[in-house]
């Protein structure tokens, strides 16, 4: 009996274990792409560029997020 008791606890574990993996690794990518946004959006609107679109690269990061409103809607009107 304590043998099986054993093994379960060892599955929900296990199972904790994963789930700390994932969530370190999701807050390690959100200040990747904190820290690269920039980098980032400059690399995308080159590419857009080079397949015939246009893009803005003028305004920060920081500062689009400052006119986003709550639904994401952008007021700065650019």
């Amino acid at each position: 009996m304590m043998m099986r008791l054993k093994k379960k606890n060892a599955k929900g574990q296990a199972v904790v274990e994963y789930i700390i993996i994932i969530v370190i690794v999701a807050i390690a990518a959100f200040v990747v792409l904190g820290a690269f946004s920039d980098r980032l959006r400059t690399m995308i609107a080159g590419v857009t560029t080079t397949l015939g679109g246009t893009a803005d690269v003028s305004t920060k990061s920081t500062d689009i997020a400052k006119n986003l409103t709550e639904t994401g809607v952008d007021t700065s009107g650019n």
